[in-house]
């Protein structure tokens, strides 16, 4: 596998984009490339609609989305020559953003998209569907809620990287005056407002208005946006809004548009997370009324022990395809999972070397510390756990379930929950799969671990949460079982709505939905486990107490998903956690001892305010003056 790069679309400005072309979006018949064509007739204009969902960025691909090795979840061997589509990540994740070329720079075009671009398409749409003379009225009411909801969903990716942003809600036409195209960043408020209320449109109507309550036509729909996900993704935007970065901060009190127009309200306001948690709410209850519920693993098709049941509870709940969990799955490039499964598996088998296998996506040290123990608290708060000894040697009885007995490994890795066993991978663990379960043996020359200059985890750890049970291989064959990648699933808005109820003064009921998760995590409650296990029983029954567990439980959960990155950001505890060292075990040695060592493989520095947006490439400053570059860059 080589280098894969592809020519960015450069635009001379946000608005003064041509319309499509034939060959990139094929939506028009042959060299007559018009907006007439595009919309004769429903065919066309269908096909106009799926052009407005290609802009979707690839968010199960391990090099196009910044949640994966954009932060401190996965690091990876330095420098790579093989085995990635785009360095952008890592350079990110080091520290070497900038101005003049920005990584993952999806405002001026990255992975062949702009989502301006995306805006620009939803908009030519919406502006011209009520020209197609053959469609159906509720068709018609349908795709014009799709559209709504992509061109709210590209506003909202932009918002997420860059801050406030222009609000586009309709095309300028080409002919207009220079000055009109050169717009302006709109202030966070009024830019979340916009996002939320287009959702809510999107959303709008009975069952059989608008957006579908669930999608139907499974072999040809898979994959096209319903009301609950619009709901559930107008939720996290407003959780988003609620949050510390965007509510009463006051590092960007300096940042304002080039007419003085303040860009951030410093004034903390209570109300957001009231409106936050009404949103999630609307959303959990219109996914209750379809039949969205947790996933739980079903022991009657395939038996399995209780502890690996739970664990199938959990990897499951992302990888089998369009579960009962699954909110939204995206579907784009066809194979949305491929390429992250083989970027996370190792070499499973020590008689069957596989060169697809790349066992690169690698956890550190850290996401290990992350997980509770067995009985549901940190292992800095369990006071039967010790803590201090936790890189001790330790060898591997009967007892001890997810590990190989009579193999040695540190403290760390005993008396976990089953959540860390499902997610990670490690030197002495097991790895369960449909076709068998595999011994996870990583020292140096052994057969998951480094023997050559890639297909090796950096660190020691991998991420076993990402990958399909029923991916399947040989020595010269891989068959990969491609799921949509969850980019909202319901344990994610149980957790943003039990953070929401806990903000807004509703514990109790913050409890009962984090208690769900829990509980399918094979973990007794919080108010159990704390009071019984923890130094500090007390901790749930304060709102600074139950806000660190609801935020612990959530990066636990959420886990190897693309959360983090951005929660960490949100709640603007990014500087600490992200500038913290990213240490491995010592990959390099054969033996217990000399290989369960802390190695420093990196020091990461998350400088802020800056780090928390994207930098506007400079390019798009000259063209427009009346943006301006977000603080510190």
């Amino acid at each position: 596998m080589k280098t894969i790069t592809f020519p960015l679309l450069i635009i001379t400005g946000i608005l003064a984009i041509q319309a499509c072309k034939k060959g990139y979006l094929d939506i028009v018949p042959d060299n007559v490339a018009t907006i007439d064509n595009a919309f004769a007739n429903s065919i066309e204009a269908e096909k106009y609609l799926y052009t407005c969902y290609t802009y979707l960025p690839q968010e199960g691909h391990p090099d196009k989305n910044p949640a994966f090795s954009g932060g401190d979840e996965a690091w990876t061997y330095w420098p790579m020559t093989e085995d990635y589509f785009f360095l952008d990540p890592y350079n990110i994740a080091r520290g070497n953003q900038n101005r003049s070329n920005p990584y993952m720079d999806y405002w001026h075009g990255f992975d062949n998209k702009t989502l301006w671009q995306g805006i620009r398409t939803c908009n030519i749409f919406l502006e011209n569907i009520d020209k197609v003379a053959d469609l159906q009225p509720y068709i018609k009411e349908r795709w014009i809620a799709e559209a709504k909801f992509l061109k709210a969903y590209y506003h909202w990716y932009l918002f997420r990287m860059y801050g406030p942003i222009p609000v586009v809600d309709k095309n300028l036409p080409v002919t207009a005056a220079p000055e009109d195209i050169k717009v302006y960043r709109q202030p966070v408020d009024s830019v979340i407002n916009y996002i939320a209320n287009l959702l809510e449109e999107s959303a709008a109507g009975d069952d059989n208005t608008g957006l579908p309550m669930t999608i139907t036509s499974t072999s040809t729909e898979l994959g096209r946006v319903t009301k609950v996900a619009a709901l559930s993704i107008r939720a996290r935007v407003l959780v988003t809004a609620a949050s510390p970065l965007f509510n009463g901060n006051t590092d960007f009190t300096g940042l304002k548009a080039n007419n003085g127009v303040a860009l951030f309200n410093t004034q903390y306001d209570p109300y957001k997370w009231g409106r936050a948690a009404e949103a999630c709410k609307k959303a959990i209850d219109m996914a209750s009324a379809v039949g969205i519920k947790l996933y739980y693993f079903n022991d009657a098709l395939y038996a399995v022990d209780p502890a690996t049941k739970v664990e199938m509870n959990i990897r499951n709940a992302v990888c089998e395809k369009w579960n009962s969990e699954l909110i939204w799955g995206s579907t784009a490039s066809g194979n949305p999972t491929y390429w992250i499964q083989l970027f996370a598996i190792p070499q499973l088998d020590p008689n069957n070397l596989n060169l697809n296998l790349k066992g690169k996506l690698a956890p550190p040290l850290k996401m290990a510390e992350l997980f509770y123990t067995k009985n549901g608290v940190p292992i800095e708060e369990d006071k039967t756990w010790n803590y201090a000894d936790r890189f001790k040697l330790r060898t591997v009885t009967s007892l001890d379930t997810g590990m190989q007995v009579g193999y040695q490994t540190v403290g760390l890795h005993f008396d976990r929950e089953r959540r860390f066993y499902a997610d990670m991978a490690f030197d002495g663990s097991k790895w369960f799969m449909k076709n068998g379960n595999y011994n996870i043996q990583s020292k140096s020359e052994q057969h998951t671990g480094k023997k050559q200059s890639r297909l090796y985890s950096v660190t020691g750890y991998y991420t076993k949460k990402l990958v399909n049970w029923n991916l399947v291989f040989t020595a010269n064959s891989t068959t990969v079982e491609s799921y949509p990648w969850p980019v909202m699933r319901l344990a994610d808005l149980y957790l943003l709505y039990a953070e929401a109820l806990n903000e807004s003064g509703d514990p109790s009921t913050a409890l009962s939905y984090l208690n769900q998760i829990r509980a399918r995590a094979g973990l007794s409650s919080v108010e159990n486990a704390w009071s019984a296990w923890s130094t500090k029983p007390g901790k749930y029954t304060t709102v600074e107490g139950l806000r660190d567990i609801i935020r612990q439980e959530r990066l636990i959960e959420m886990a190897f998903e693309g959360s983090r990155f951005w929660d960490l950001r949100r709640w603007k505890t990014a500087p600490q956690v992200f500038s913290a060292p990213i240490y491995g075990w010592d990959i390099l040695q054969t033996t217990y001892a000399d290989y369960n060592r802390k190695v420093l493989l990196y020091t990461p520095r998350f400088v802020a305010p800056r780090d928390y947006f994207w930098p506007i490439r400079e390019y798009n400053l000259q063209i427009n003056p009346n943006l301006v570059q977000n603080t510190g860059w």
